[in-house]
């Protein structure tokens, strides 16, 4: 299936879920897209960080926006190698909207970059969206970065930092989305680590710490309480009895040995179990550990 490219003008911006971008200072003059824009019904949250991840960061995004999932939330990122993949990925596996607005132009040819047009691809699929102010042929450059930042920083009221160095375009987002009075949202990390450099300036500046996905929803506007039992009644009434018995089980990362001991599994039955449900973005695996994203 092809996806053509559309354009918008400002006037067009509060019309198709993109409002907010009228409010920054020098709005773009015009917009291209290819795919689904925003529902109204959804609340887009940013989501940026370092390229370079940790194996902490790749678990911030599974936990943060696995909780997520049920809400109106949509996810926003730059498609960039890294922590951009993982939260358009994350959001994917969650089945929430996801925006990707690359440094480059969208067209097939230019995007940026090429090892992510499979991702591109799935996007387009599940009704996401890939945005740009570029033309469509605008080959991806230093000077689009930063530019392609503030478009980010500007389409939603919140922006979700997960790591990033001292000297990061990480900032650049972050700096912006504080600029225009946005909620500057920042996960605490390792003090030791470079990676969280960044992110804690922040933090000592007053941006707003968060630990779980209930402080994003509360930074977005949005009641847990009024979504929680409707949205968790969704997700479980689809799982097989073996499947909510591993969810119950993972209320902490768990070993497959012990989940093979408690379940009273043989072990081909349950990696199948383990598999599926991997596939499904019902838990994931790290370092033979299992823990539960939903």
């Amino acid at each position: 299936m092809t996806y053509p490219i559309y354009s918008l003008s400002p006037r067009e911006f509060p019309t198709s879920g993109l409002g907010l971008l009228t409010e920054i200072p020098q709005p773009p003059k015009s917009l291209y897209y290819r795919g689904v824009l925003p529902p109204s019904e959804i609340t887009l949250l940013t989501v940026v960080g370092s390229r370079k991840y940790s194996t902490y960061g790749k678990q911030v995004i599974d936990h943060l926006i696995g909780g997520l999932r049920g809400y109106p939330v949509g996810i926003v990122s730059g498609l960039a190698l890294g922590t951009d993949s993982l939260a358009h990925e994350a959001a994917l596996a969650n089945n929430l909207y996801t925006m990707a607005v690359p440094g480059s132009g969208i067209q097939d040819d230019t995007l940026y970059p090429r090892t992510n047009h499979g991702l591109a691809k799935r996007i387009l699929e599940r009704d996401g969206c890939l945005l740009s102010e570029f033309p469509p042929e605008t080959k991806a450059a230093l000077w689009t970065f930063p530019q392609r930042n503030r478009i980010m920083a500007g389409l939603a009221p919140a922006t979700l930092i997960i790591e990033a160095s001292e000297k990061s375009g990480t900032l650049i987002t972050a700096r912006m989305a504080t600029d225009y009075n946005r909620e500057l949202l920042v996960v605490p990390g390792n003090i030791f680590s470079k990676n969280t450099v960044g992110p804690h300036q922040f933090l000592k500046l007053g941006a707003t710490p968060v630990t779980s996905a209930v402080d994003i929803l509360y930074a977005l506007g949005i009641d847990p309480e009024n979504n929680t039992k409707s949205s968790q009644a969704n997700i479980y009434k689809d799982l097989s009895p073996e499947e909510l018995l591993v969810i119950e089980l993972l209320v902490e990362p768990t070993e497959k040995d012990e989940l093979i001991r408690k379940l009273n599994l043989p072990a081909p039955v349950l990696n199948v179990l383990l598999m599926q449900m991997e596939i499904k973005g019902l838990i994931a695996q790290e370092r033979n550990q299992y823990r539960a994203v939903i």
